[in-house]
């Protein structure tokens, strides 16, 4: 696979966020095959992400939707407000028009459908542009 360059920014830190353990692994795989990515961490909830970001800094955040306890849009409005800046790329069985409004209402600067994972890669390299990836 073709790597997408970044500059010399040095190693992307990088936290997955997926109440579903293979889908974590499959999300850690996408993204470990780009040079200077790596996944420094994992959560399976919202509240263990702002937990681990309040912990730790990452350079993007690869959030789902959906999960037990608190979703993907209360998780990033809580990691949002402590640093606005921080690019966060939502991954969701439930895309729609609506999910998307609200998503980029509450900071979230991209969303990816599930049904097309692979657009994981596009999405995070065109936020960590500092640009929107809203893939419909």
């Amino acid at each position: 696979m073709t790597s997408i360059s970044h500059g010399s920014l040095g190693t992307r830190r990088i936290l997955v966020v997926d109440d579903n353990a293979v889908m974590r692994r499959t999300l850690r795989h996408l993204l470990e095959t780009q040079d200077d990515w790596k996944v420094y961490d994992e959560a399976s909830d919202g509240r263990e992400a702002v937990a681990k970001f309040d912990k730790e800094k990452f350079d993007v955040i690869v959030l789902d939707f959906q999960m037990p306890g608190m979703n993907g849009l209360d998780a990033a409005k809580e990691i949002t407000s402590r640093s606005p800046s921080t690019p966060i790329l939502m991954v969701t069985l439930h895309h729609s028009p609506q999910l998307a409004e609200a998503a980029r209402k509450i900071g979230i600067r991209g969303i990816c459908p599930k049904a097309d994972i692979k657009c994981v890669v596009e999405g995070v390299s065109t936020i960590l542009d500092n640009k929107s990836y809203f893939n419909n």
